[in-house]
């Protein structure tokens, strides 16, 4: 009969018991969970598993082998989209409230290479809405990015480049992508980037953001195809300013729908 180890389909007799399992596949592990729920006693190891079962065995601390993690991401994507996620390649410019969010959640889905741009250091006035932490402060973006990615997917493909970026530079820092995630803060900068980037690479999409300060309803947060490569994703109305901060909930918001038009465009899908 057919059962699942770590997601990796296996053969396995009749009457084979969890702990069979557990001492054949992965003696070292110190967690194991049945049917998603951890076991505890002794006794609830010596249960036999039936047809289509799922045993995760872990060791704590140990990070998955690069064929594990890959077989737990084809299960929870299917093949199909795993493969296409995996040669994908998407630079974010800016890695602040939208870039480190739009990077975490491209890291989890299995986006092949990613390449963050930043020339910022981590300041405590960006713990509200931005991925890093306490210990990260007075760090260049950039590596405390790198740091946070690797824990989450080590197998990711990650180049950074810790410089500003403007008309002269964004032609070498982009040459590779497919898709171009827009995460700067300044109307100015958004402009001088979408309309370099398109002159320099006409036919790769660009996915953009405004609009996504305060608490107003997330409801008011959308996706619109300005043009057939360009994506605007935000309210388009409330920008950052006196009485009116950026704020965690929709900026993470905001940087999720960004994430999620990426993969979108990425197997092919089409914004209406």
């Amino acid at each position: 009969m057919t059962v699942y180890v770590n997601e990796r389909r296996v053969e396995v007799d009749y009457g084979t018991r969890v702990s069979d399992i557990w001492i054949k596949f992965k003696p070292t592990a110190d967690v194991v969970i049945y049917n998603g729920f951890p076991l505890r006693s002794e006794e609830s190891y010596e249960r036999v598993v039936k047809d289509g079962d799922k045993v995760v065995l872990i060791r704590r601390g140990e990070i998955p082998s690069e064929e594990e993690l890959e077989y737990l991401m084809v299960a929870r994507h299917t093949p199909g989209v795993h493969e296409k996620l995996k040669k994908a390649t998407v630079g974010i410019a800016g890695l602040g409230g939208l870039g480190s969010n739009v990077a975490v959640s491209l890291a989890r889905v299995g986006v092949g290479k990613l390449i963050l741009v930043d020339y910022d250091v981590v300041e405590p006035s960006n713990l509200n809405r931005q991925q890093y932490s306490i210990k990260h402060i007075g760090l260049l973006k950039t590596e405390a990015l790198k740091e946070i990615l690797m824990e989450i997917n080590p197998y990711v493909n990650l180049v950074t480049f810790s410089e500003v970026i403007d008309e002269s530079n964004v032609e070498k820092l982009f040459s590779d992508v497919d898709i171009l995630v827009e995460a700067f803060d300044t109307p100015q900068a958004k402009k001088m980037l979408i309309e370099t980037f398109s002159k320099c690479f006409p036919t790769k999409p660009i996915v953009s953001a405004s609009g996504l300060a305060g608490f107003y309803s997330s409801n008011l947060i959308k996706v619109r195809k300005v043009s057939k490569y360009l994506y605007v994703v935000g309210d388009e109305t409330h920008s950052a300013g006196i009485g009116e901060g950026l704020m965690s909930p929709r900026v993470g918001i905001t940087a999720n729908m960004q994430a999620n038009t990426v993969v979108r465009i990425i197997m092919g899908e089409q914004e209406p």
